[in-house]
């Protein structure tokens, strides 16, 4: 069973997104999501500074089985870009909720909002169940 944190919102293409302080979220994938794509060999994130529109592709992960895409689960400016997964992408696999985080986001709209598109914990439990 994979891991699902409570405290976290998601999204049905299985990022996760954590609020870290004000107007600001932490994104990555969730356990769910790198247990189906197995060992990660690279991963291409957006730079920062750039703009990212929720729903659109901002990176793409790469592992032995398949390249996936990374969708934003929310719109704003990366702030800061997880660059130790250049080098250790495998930490997505090790540890996806804290040291395999990829960007950092300050929202655009309101967080609220932005937040409530999302899926909670529970939610997102009954999706992967399901799948």
């Amino acid at each position: 069973m994979s891991e699902v944190k409570q405290q976290l919102w998601y999204t049905e293409e299985h990022e996760w997104v954590e609020r870290i302080e004000d107007g600001k979220v932490r994104i990555g994938i969730t356990d769910f999501a790198q247990h189906q794509l197995g060992d990660i060999v690279f991963v291409e994130l957006p730079e920062e500074g750039a703009a990212i529109e929720q729903g659109a592709e901002v990176g793409t992960i790469e592992s032995v089985k398949t390249v996936s895409d990374l969708f934003a689960p929310v719109t704003g400016i990366v702030l800061r870009v997880n660059e130790t997964l250049e080098t250790t992408p495998e930490l997505v696999n090790e540890s996806p909720y804290e040291k395999g985080w990829m960007i950092e986001v300050e929202i655009s709209n309101d967080v609220e909002e932005a937040l409530g598109k999302l899926l909670s914990a529970d939610e997102y439990e009954r999706l992967t169940a399901e799948g």
